[in-house]
């Protein structure tokens, strides 16, 4: 008995549900990540070609500024490794001709949010990639408690002006509106 016209006939429907799929798996692909963005805790090496002494290894600090010679203190938490070396090169056009700057993430801390009151497992989360919704950030900590208040969530947000509220209804997100992004140092309060 030969299998060969049956083993042939499974081989091609298998390929053409494979192809069928491909169209599927690639819009299923994540999306592309943004560049980095800086954060407090991060490591950085500030190079200034032929110029040793304004060449510094920073960390930034947790009110997301670095401090340079010359330049005193510069904001870098929230911009990525290029927006800070543009912001360097210009300031140093003051005190040198063409000044060519490097800025090297040396070490990336991990970038947290927290998330408090009424979810089963509170505390701090990791911004996977710098990037988790609210959404996901209540899935990590364990999700919403009986008598937790959905719809008046709060992200506290730090700013320069002070502590930015931000409203989050719970209801809204399952429902399918825009997603709301969390950024380093955000605290998302669950009321009761």
């Amino acid at each position: 008995m030969n299998n060969r016209p049956f083993f042939a006939c499974i081989a091609a429907a298998v390929t053409a549900a494979l192809c069928a799929l491909a169209p599927v798996a690639a819009s299923a692909a994540p999306p592309a990540s943004e560049e980095y963005r800086l954060g407090s805790g991060d490591k950085l090496r500030i190079e200034v070609y032929r110029d040793a002494q304004m060449s510094q290894s920073v960390q930034i600090r947790p009110d997301g500024k670095i401090t340079l010679p010359l330049l005193g203190d510069l904001d870098a938490t929230g911009r990525t490794p290029i927006e800070l070396r543009d912001t360097i090169t210009t300031q140093l056009k003051e005190y040198m001709n063409n000044p060519v700057v490097t800025v090297i993430v040396v070490e990336a801390s991990a970038a947290i949010a927290y998330v408090m009151g009424e979810v089963n497992h509170p505390g701090p989360v990791t911004l996977q990639g710098g990037r988790l919704t609210v959404l996901q950030a209540l899935a990590i900590a364990g999700g919403l408690k009986d008598f937790a208040n959905a719809k008046n969530i709060r992200i506290l947000r730090r700013s320069s002006t002070g502590v930015q509220p931000i409203a989050f209804n719970y209801k809204s997100a399952i429902g399918g509106s825009t997603p709301v992004y969390l950024q380093p140092g955000d605290t998302v309060v669950v009321p009761d």
